[in-house]
């Protein structure tokens, strides 16, 4: 039963005084009207109408009911109207999170354009690396990167692999050497995430679908890819991360991808956003347009050639 519509057919039924006067009003049979009615009165298991063949008229239950229903029929009106002034003209705050450097080097850019083409949308970008619940403190949208939750209440959408190499500097290879296995790396300086109490291991698949686990040590670990890349860049070893942090760099011939025959495991970009906003026109028009932004092929991945042939 399309209770909206039992609901539309009781209303106007009480308004015009009788089920002939309602059907002509909402274009249908008096039969259909009547159909309506009566699968509304059985689901509630309450008589809402007295019928005699003079007129209808509310019951005391019915009075009440229809006086709740008006109400209802009137937000479902508005947010009707609602939706369809902000998909042509979206409007309102739209608050989001992501990890610290994705936030700044990429997804700050792209919000500073989603906000020229949509002035009437403000956004209140917060940053941190820290695991955030985003019902619980109210975001509309949340970036999340390696694997996304699993949750009935969230939607998930992936946005862009995150290619990870392990690279280092020129400098630093010339002076150490180049691994060329990755045993090899238990003799390097390796910058890698996470802290000191912890020891840190690197996955990797060889081509040929081997896998290795390396146990790996150095003078830096940081919760921050950023600084591991300044401290690569700058010589002091060899790291793991993701090219939407070192892709400038290894362009630019500051660091050079070492090991490529083994890839770290796969990690994602994904939008994460409660079930509750998915009808929302701000959140659907700034998940597609972060999907066309980063694409198949992101900025941070393009070879030189390929931003001249898109620019």
């Amino acid at each position: 039963m399309d209770k909206f519509e039992s609901l539309r057919a009781f209303t106007q039924v009480v308004e015009a005084g009788g089920f002939a006067a309602a059907a002509r009003e909402m274009g249908l049979s008096r039969s259909a009207v009547n159909k309506l009615v009566m699968n509304l009165e059985d689901d509630l298991k309450a008589q809402l109408l007295h019928r005699t063949t003079r007129k209808v008229t509310p019951t005391e239950t019915g009075l009440a009911f229809y006086e709740r229903s008006i109400a209802i029929l009137a937000d479902l009106a508005e947010a009707e109207r609602s939706a369809c002034q902000q998909q042509s003209d979206p409007k309102g705050r739209l608050r989001i999170n992501a990890p610290m450097t994705f936030g700044t080097l990429h997804l700050a850019p792209a919000i500073a354009d989603f906000l020229s083409q949509y002035p009437e949308v403000q956004v209140e970008l917060a940053l941190s690396d820290r695991f955030i619940d985003p019902i619980e403190e109210g975001f509309d949208l949340t970036i999340r990167i390696a694997q996304p939750p699993t949750s009935a209440s969230l939607i998930v959408h992936r946005l862009v692999t995150a290619r990870r190499v392990i690279c280092a500097s020129p400098a630093y290879l010339n002076q150490h050497g180049t691994p060329s296995h990755p045993d090899d790396l238990k003799h390097h300086s390796c910058l890698h995430y996470g802290c000191l109490a912890s020891q840190s291991q690197w996955q990797l698949t060889h081509k040929s679908e081997k896998q290795y686990a390396v146990n790996i040590k150095g003078v830096l670990c940081s919760n921050n890819g950023e600084a591991l890349r300044d401290a690569a860049v700058k010589g002091l070893g060899i790291t793991l991360l993701p090219t939407f942090i070192v892709g400038g760099d290894l362009r630019a011939a500051t660091l050079q991808t070492v090991l490529s025959d083994y890839q770290p495991v796969e990690i994602a970009v994904y939008v994460v956003y409660p079930v509750n906003r998915h009808l929302s026109t701000k959140v659907q028009l700034m998940t597609d347009f972060l999907r066309d932004r980063f694409g198949d092929c992101p900025e941070w991945d393009r070879r030189p050639e390929q931003d001249r042939e898109l620019g």
